[in-house]
């Protein structure tokens, strides 16, 4: 079948470069999906942007769809014909609609009915025709965080849609979409370009070349590899290294359709400002790549990628250095006002900044945060020294909110709390545990290290759980302005770092009870609040797990058992998951499937009578049963688990007796909730382990 490359250009004014990896993404999904569903064949789908475009490109798309044939559903055999099984209008009707007689239709069963059925040839349409309807679809169904409309059928767009090509190899496919149509024109770069107007472009071979001559490296990957070389090649030149940080390069790629890396510098007294002040004021600011000797200390020196190549090159440095100088000296001016008081002064000022417009003032949060801290340092073994730090450092943790330069920069949150901690002669561990309890701050991030440090920050992110949850401000859908998800996740990966012995219910109850000073939360349902707080925790923590390589069942088994500390039921999953294929695993769960499809039978408030057992069988597993559960606490207690599996297997042949020498369902009421009870107690000690029903098991 005969084959062309399909090219689709969006031109547009300057998209946000944060909106274009997701935007490519869709880009490349939707195309090959829409083309998929539209049965024509292709052999690859590649997709490209600059801040002026996005450009889909599919290679050897076919001409024209195959001919196929469709099944196509009628009538019930009932609706079909009539007593004497002669056809119905129903079912004549339908052969009509296909194009088909009464006898080429057959019967085919659908669930308990049978049903007529038709089998009709569909000619395949041409490419062309059909792009024609399915590439204004495409380009609605791309979606970003913010949008805009600019013309009078008000589509929507993150910039308004200048010019759109689109060519079939050399055809123009002139579909229409925001008042435009489709042509075969496309536009180089905005002040590089050798031609200022409209580009015109023969074939998608040709738009790539023209492109190229036009000043556009379309392709952002080798932009990206053009950017690193030569940043890097500029910072060499003088001796240096650039620090590149990814996601600021990410940004980049999309500001620029020609980069051009330039060299600029900045007055040597700002060297005094701690380097994290600078490096988020090149970086996060002005977009800016930080030089450093190779020792790794900062140099008054930056580069600057700029868009524009044809501009004066002196204009373009002396304008950056302008901007970059103006934010220092803010951020010196700032730097040096906070220091004029203590971090400890700046407490004070935490009573005029709300926290939550219902849970009070981050002042307030400030008192919880020690309480938490010294519940926690109890409760892990702290010993004094890490206690009185940590004390210390929830005391001073949020202070540096209060300052001017959090104030400017606020990602520099935790940073200033730690470097004002220093100047302000507190000790070193209170400072690095200020600092720590921010850890982790995005995906990825590293965990606070010291005990001190990650005790604030468990107790600051049980804080903002169980505020939030206490008010209602859970998340919903993707919607979670609170970063409720994020703070639970770290919440759950600092306890798994340390391995920290804490049950998160207990914890999350503490933090709950606190909020419960406030008169408009002395009603809050503690018990109720602190259970929907491990829900939505054990989801973080199912993802967690499998993300580490545990099979869904196991860590399902394990999170539905009576068990609650975070580090111990890792070690559960992991055990579960190396012991996945063992013959005691296999027996344990066999014998609690048994005993549960009956348990559940059981009376709440029926105690186990041994007087009331009549058969030998019962009495065995009653005995031994009071043996195995002393056993199982003793093994569990001491995190032995394979001597608590060994138990809970063994278990299997007693139980085995009993269910086959043992009436359960005895007439006799007593002695029926008394073995049911009896079960019910046995099902509840498997579960202290894992509840073993949802463990699946291989055919094999």
């Amino acid at each position: 079948m005969a084959v062309r490359d399909l090219l689709l250009e969006i031109g547009c004014e300057e998209i946000p470069a944060r909106f274009m990896p997701e935007a490519l993404r869709q880009l490349k999904e939707k195309t090959e999906k829409l083309l998929a569903e539209h049965y024509l064949d292709l052999e690859d789908v590649f997709v490209f942007a600059t801040p002026r475009r996005l450009v889909v490109l599919v290679k050897k798309l076919a001409e024209k769809q195959p001919d196929r044939e469709a099944k196509i559903k009628g009538p019930s055999r009932e609706a079909a014909f009539d007593s004497e099984g002669k056809p119905t209008k129903a079912a004549l009707g339908f052969a009509a609609k296909i194009g088909v007689r009464v006898e080429e239709l057959t019967l085919e069963k659908a669930g308990r009915k049978e049903y007529l059925a038709a089998v009709q040839k569909i000619s395949g349409e041409k490419t062309s025709e059909i792009l024609l309807k399915l590439l204004p679809g495409l380009i609605k169904s791309l979606t970003f965080p913010k949008n805009m409309f600019w013309e009078e059928s008000r589509v929507r767009f993150p910039r308004p849609i200048r010019w759109l090509l689109c060519l079939y190899g050399n055809e123009i496919v002139p579909f229409q979409y925001a008042g435009l149509t489709a042509g075969c024109e496309t536009k180089g770069h905005r002040f590089q370009a050798s031609v200022s107007g409209p580009i015109a472009v023969r074939d998608p071979a040709h738009y790539f070349d023209s492109l190229e001559k036009a000043g556009v490296v379309l392709d952002q990957e080798k932009r990206r590899q053009l950017i690193r070389e030569k940043i890097q090649a500029a910072a060499a030149g003088h001796g240096l290294q650039a620090c590149i940080d990814p996601a600021l390069l990410e940004e980049v790629v999309y500001l620029v359709e020609a980069p051009e890396a330039m060299l600029c510098s900045f007055p040597e007294s700002y060297l005094q400002l701690p380097r994290e002040v600078l490096v988020t004021t090149m970086q996060s600011h002005q977009r800016y790549f930080p030089l450093e000797n190779l020792e790794g200390r900062l140099c008054p020196l930056f580069i600057t990628v700029s868009n524009n190549g044809a501009a004066p090159l002196d204009n373009v440095r002396s304008g950056n250095e302008k901007v970059l100088r103006a934010r220092l000296a803010d951020a010196e001016f700032f730097y040096r006002e906070d220091l004029k008081t203590p971090l400890e002064d700046k407490v004070e000022k935490l009573k005029t900044i709300v926290f939550q417009e219902e849970l009070g003032t981050v002042y307030e949060k400030t008192l919880r945060l020690v309480r938490l801290s010294e519940f926690l340092a109890e409760l892990l073994g702290a010993d004094e020294a890490e206690k009185e730090i940590a004390l210390r450092a929830a005391y001073l943790c949020k202070a540096d909110l209060a300052t001017n330069m959090v104030g400017e920069f606020p990602e520099l949150q935790g940073v200033m709390g730690k470097e004002y901690a220093l100047q302000s002669a507190e000790e070193k561990e209170t400072a690095a545990a200020v600092f720590e309890h921010y850890l982790p701050r995005f995906a990825g991030d590293r965990l606070p290290q010291t005990k001190p440090g990650a005790i604030v920050a468990l107790a600051d992110r049980a804080d903002h759980l169980a505020g939030c949850f206490a008010v209602g401000l859970r998340p919903t859908g993707s919607q979670d302005p609170y970063a409720l998800r994020r703070s639970c996740l770290g919440l759950l990966q600092i306890l798994l770092e340390h391995n920290f012995p804490l049950s998160f219910r207990r914890l999350m109850e503490k933090a709950l009870d606190l909020y419960r000073e406030r008169e408009s939360l002395r009603d809050l349902p503690l018990a109720e609040t602190a259970a929907e707080l491990c829900t939505f925790a054990w989801q973080r923590l199912r993802i967690l797990f499998q993300e580490r390589g545990v099979d869904y069942d196991l860590t399902d088994a394990v999170l539905s058992s009576s068990l609650d500390e975070v580090a111990s039921l890792w070690k559960r999953v992991k055990f579960l998951q190396e012991n996945r294929n063992s013959e005691r695993l296999s027996m344990a769960a066999a014998a609690y499937n048994r005993v549960a499809n009956l348990a559940r039978r059981a009376q709440t408030g029926v105690n186990v009578q041994e007087e009331l057992f009549r058969e030998e069988a019962e009495r065995k597993l009653f005995s031994r049963f009071q043996g195995a559960v002393a056993e199982l606490e003793a093994a569990l207690a001491g995190e032995d688990l394979e001597e608590a599996l060994a138990v809970l297997a063994e278990l299997k042949s007693p139980l085995d007796a009993f269910f086959d020498e043992v009436l359960v369902m005895a007439e006799e009421e007593a002695l029926r909730l008394n073995r049911l009870s009896l079960l019910q107690e046995i099902k509840g000690a498997y579960l202290g382990f894992a509840d073993f029903s949802k463990i699946i098991f291989s055919a094999s």
